[in-house]
């Protein structure tokens, strides 16, 4: 059974599997990898052909990490509870300065449906939800706030500069 991502405001099977660190390497697809194990096995997964994301904990420097992992197709960021909202900063400084064009999956106990939507204005393009969770309502949650009221990752014009412009 594959898992329902929110990727890209859209509905979509899951098109990678996490892998364990113990776990043996698939012949073929897409898999996710701990930042641990790709620190570890980097040259032998880049020699597997493998579409290889990196799954990084929301207590590591993205600075420090970016040179291995900018080119990965994707990463993801942990919110393994609901007040840590480290990953949230990880992902800004991804999206906004160093310009990460691959996806970026926020994973974890707290990707909830209140959250979707400040997750993206981050910088967050996939979404991991948790099992019980309504993929519709989810997706709705996306645009539950129509103007934003401060600057972030999506680049929407915020409510000041909407109002500066129009002489308001």
């Amino acid at each position: 059974m594959s898992t329902i991502l929110l990727r890209n405001l859209k509905l979509e099977a899951d098109d990678y599997s996490l892998l364990a660190d113990d776990a043996a390497l698939p012949a073929s697809g897409k898999i996710i990898v701990s930042h641990t194990r790709w620190h570890a096995e980097r040259d032998a997964l880049l020699a597997s052909g493998l579409a290889i994301g990196i799954k990084i904990p929301n207590t590591v420097d993205i600075a420090t990490v970016l040179p291995e992992i900018a080119e990965r197709p994707l990463i993801a960021l942990d919110f393994p509870a609901f007040p840590d909202g480290r990953a949230y900063s990880q992902a800004r400084l991804l999206a906004e300065r160093f310009a990460y064009q691959g996806e970026l999956r926020a994973t974890g106990k707290a990707v909830v449906r209140d959250q979707i939507g400040f997750m993206v204005r981050c910088g967050f393009t996939s979404f991991e939800l948790r099992e019980g969770q309504d993929p519709a309502a989810c997706l709705a949650a996306v645009h539950e706030f129509s103007v934003p009221y401060q600057q972030a990752a999506d680049q929407s014009q915020p409510v000041f500069l909407r109002r500066r412009s129009s002489g308001a």
